[in-house]
């Protein structure tokens, strides 16, 4: 059996690694990540594919007897993979262009919460810079906006001012700082509580509830600074009860799935919830993604005991009712370490030092796992790792609680050091001040 992930994050780094345990696979090349990064690239087992194109990784697939494919990141969704996939005849695990919506677009995603009865922030959709700015003005701060496209996790503006308000929608609808993505935005109320992420593999008909998790957003200590595609994240998230969890899988997961079946398109493929956990227990849905979170996946697949080869064949086939996923009794954290000028304008090549000064990546007792993603290969120097993206890597470790797996993921990443990097000192504090209380 050979596989193939789409993408080359953190995320796609997880997956794979996860795959790579099932006795299932071929050897001696056994998954392929298009295109993958450096850690990718220097695991036993996976192989670079240097290709983006939807009808080039279509006819790999198709001439390499690809078992599945499962696509990582966002854009080859609202790119149309899925649907090209599957008018080629190949299995892959992922929504089509039209359901992928609920995350490709944000007015789109809020239309459809309302139609449904979906729990969510009270919200307006503007192209109209001057309408937006008259809006501000009658609702006041703190408000949020959003741009209504893809925006690799950087088109949300907690705005606790209406100055800073103003400031984004022009930056998005006047200075067109997003580009198309910010061509239209939705403006919502501010809502208090505890974010929290609910990840689901679905399968057109079924549902398999993957461990709960919670990330932190905000580039600096205290959830502070702008917003990022994540510095961090843990699992499980306590903030999930089990009578909430209950309450999410049919209040929103379960809620979204017939709402798609209603509107003619059954999801199949991850189905992500950004959820907001009021003081009293209320859940409200911040948006929907239609992939795996990005660190949430580094934390997930740690804990994850089941065979992934297994409940991906059963995603793909339609069968997941007849599944369940086993967890580890740990918690999983990760840190993010960012390049220098992350998230707004990360620079690229910095040589990453301490990295095979690590234990043993392959010891039974390993209790901690380093997942790239914007790395590359030094062009002259093949033996050195460079930075080649924002988020560059993410040292996840298990423990017997929070604080402690929080001790091990630092004293692993106090140990990897490039010009620049960033990195949040109080991932898990959420969880952390919970547990004093």
């Amino acid at each position: 059996m050979k596989l193939l992930v789409i993408g080359s994050g953190g995320r796609e780094h997880a997956l794979a690694w996860k795959l790579l345990q099932s006795s299932r696979v071929m050897r001696p090349i056994t998954i392929f990540v298009a295109p993958g990064n450096a850690g990718t690239s220097l695991e036993d087992g996976l192989e670079n594919l240097p290709i983006t194109a939807i009808p080039e990784l279509v006819e790999f697939a198709r001439k390499e007897s690809i078992a599945f494919t499962i696509v990582g990141p966002e854009a080859p969704l609202a790119g149309g993979v899925v649907d090209a996939f599957r008018a080629a005849g190949q299995k892959i695990f992922g929504p089509t262009r039209q359901a992928a919506q609920l995350e490709t677009s944000k007015d789109f995603s809020k239309a459809f919460m309302t139609r449904h009865g979906i729990p969510t922030a009270a919200y307006a959709t503007f192209d109209s810079p001057a309408e937006a700015h008259h809006y501000l003005d009658q609702q006041g701060a703190p408000i949020v906006i959003k741009a209504d496209g893809l925006a690799g996790g950087k088109g949300v503006v907690v705005a606790t001012t209406l100055a800073e308000a103003h400031a984004a929608v022009d930056a998005m609808l006047v200075e067109n700082q997003l580009g198309n993505a910010g061509a239209r935005v939705v403006i919502e109320e501010f809502l208090e509580g505890e974010e929290a992420s609910f990840i689901a593999m679905a399968d057109g008909r079924h549902v398999l509830p993957l461990a709960t998790s919670q990330d932190h957003k905000r580039l600096k200590d205290g959830d502070q600074g702008p917003n990022t595609g994540g510095m961090g994240a843990y699992s499980p998230a306590p903030v999930i009860t089990p009578k909430l969890h209950a309450r999410i899988m049919r209040e929103v997961i379960h809620a979204a799935m017939n709402g798609m079946e209603k509107e003619g398109e059954s999801y199949t493929g991850f189905l992500y919830a950004g959820l907001m956990i009021a003081p009293d227990g209320g859940i409200k849905v911040l948006e929907f993604n239609c992939r795996m979170g990005d660190p949430e996946t580094e934390v997930i697949m740690a804990r994850l005991k089941s065979n992934l080869v297994t409940l991906m064949e059963h995603a793909v086939n339609g069968t997941l009712d007849k599944v369940e996923a086993e967890w580890d009794r740990r918690t999983a954290l990760g840190v993010v370490l960012a390049a220098h000028g992350y998230p707004d304008s990360p620079r690229k090549g910095d040589v990453i030092h301490g990295l095979s000064e690590l234990p043993s990546m392959a010891a039974p007792e390993k209790d901690f796992y380093v997942f790239h993603a914007g790395t590359a290969l030094d062009d002259e120097n093949r033996e050195e790792i460079v930075t080649a993206g924002g988020r560059v890597l993410c040292v996840t470790a298990l423990a017997d609680g929070v604080k402690f797996a929080q001790r091990r993921a630092y004293e692993i990443a106090d140990q990897i050091h490039f010009d620049g990097c960033q990195m949040r000192h109080d991932i898990g504090h959420w969880a952390i001040n919970k547990h004093r209380k």
